[in-house]
């Protein structure tokens, strides 16, 4: 498989010198500094290019071309947003860039309520609280009609937990969860957040899922001209959260995406931590399934709680509740399938990591560090190395 690093850019802490004596050899970025409703200009592409292949690597997969709110919400601007999306489609094909990884979560992207909580090694890990999602929700965020999502112990657990922060830790926990996207210098305050929910009402997930659908329908054949492969990332946590729908947490959704454009440009970011995160995704059935139609992979791994198997925090890549040999041992025969076939190999990044050694001394982004992810990728080699020698 192609080890690939997802970099933030110039303002990335680890520099790309550095990412290239991890052993990876691709770069997973973007232009994360462009608005997400404006193309992103072809001399920009050329030149984010330029900068990654002198550092003696290549632009293996774009993650993301953000989209905007308005195609989420089929709002006002959907179509213009969608042209910009396309063109900048276009314009990464023309460059050789081939995968683009892209989500449908609605507002929030990945959500955790912790950012560095402790490990019994010294390290930090990104963590979800079901619980404190719920407080957040209940009585900081206070959306209307939230109390009709819980049922009566959820929210005395939530009151209980909320009454037992001090004022920094309300904060940190409104921050935590209303950061944005990664890679993303811009959050939301309670109110923009809030509003931004409010702007979902009505739709529902059958609404989102046709908000999809029309999105797919216009990019995919553009996809097809470029020669480039579309993989959505699933939602992480796999599950509603804010009064919001999910519709990419399940191998019936994956099914279902497919179906509304059936198109092997359109395929997966298999993210096996995010689908890990529900108990009843199995991910080698799924990896297995799905494998034509994966063009990326994100593997990690999370320890869902024994009491609140909602509730998880990152393990290590190698350990918690994925089955990663099994998983690994199916995205290699289908590496091996598309390499006989004479098709470009699979890329896969070891995703997110615990904060080690002296990762918090960097101020990575959140879930982005470099000893964390170095010994991920280390791991994930040789696990692969390992089913390979076996065989």
């Amino acid at each position: 498989m192609e080890y690939t690093w997802r970099w933030f850019g110039p303002p990335d802490p680890i520099t790309l010198a550095e990412i290239r004596q991890t052993g990876a050899t691709g770069i997973v970025t973007a232009l994360h500094e462009i608005d997400n409703d404006t193309a992103w200009p072809a001399a920009a592409i050329a030149e984010r290019k330029s900068a990654i292949e002198a550092a003696g690597l290549s632009w293996s997969v774009v993650e993301s071309i953000p989209l905007s709110e308005a195609i989420r919400t089929g709002g006002p601007g959907r179509d213009a947003d969608i042209d910009a999306w396309a063109t900048t489609l276009r314009r990464l094909g023309a460059a050789g860039v081939r995968t683009v990884a892209y989500n449908f979560m609605p507002v929030a992207d990945w959500t955790r309520t912790e950012l560095a909580r402790p490990l019994p090694h010294g390290g930090t890990a990104l963590a979800f609280d079901y619980i404190a999602c719920a407080a957040f929700d209940l009585f900081l965020l206070e959306r209307p009609g939230a109390a009709d999502d819980y049922d009566e112990a959820e929210r005395a657990a939530a009151k209980a937990h909320v009454d037992a922060l001090d004022g920094p830790a309300r904060q940190r926990l409104i921050d935590n969860i209303t950061a944005g996207l990664p890679g993303a210098d811009a959050g939301y305050d309670l109110a923009g957040f809030r509003a931004a929910i409010a702007a979902y009402r009505g739709i529902g997930r059958a609404g989102l899922r046709e908000n999809l659908r029309y999105f797919l329908e216009r990019v995919v054949p553009v996809a097809e001209a470029a020669g480039v492969r579309l993989a959505i990332h699933p939602d992480d946590p796999p599950r509603p959260l804010f009064g919001l729908p999910r519709i990419v947490s399940s191998a019936a959704d994956a099914r279902w995406i497919f179906d509304a454009v059936d198109s092997e440009a359109n395929g997966l970011t298999f993210c096996t931590g995010s689908y890990g995160a529900a108990a009843d995704n199995d991910l080698v059935a799924m990896a297995t399934e799905f494998a034509p139609r994966i063009h990326f992979a994100h593997l990690r791994s999370v320890a869902r709680d024994l009491v609140d198997p909602r509730s998880f925090a990152e393990a290590e890549h190698l350990a918690g509740d994925a089955d990663m040999p099994g998983v690994m041992a199916a995205l290699i025969e289908e590496e091996d399938r598309r390499r006989a076939a004479g098709d470009v190999g699979l890329p896969m990044r070891a995703d997110h990591g615990h904060g080690l050694l002296g990762d918090a001394e960097r101020d990575p982004r959140p879930g982005y560090p470099l000893y964390g992810r170095l010994r991920g990728l280390a791991e994930l080699r040789g696990l692969e190395q390992g089913l390979r020698y076996r065989r």
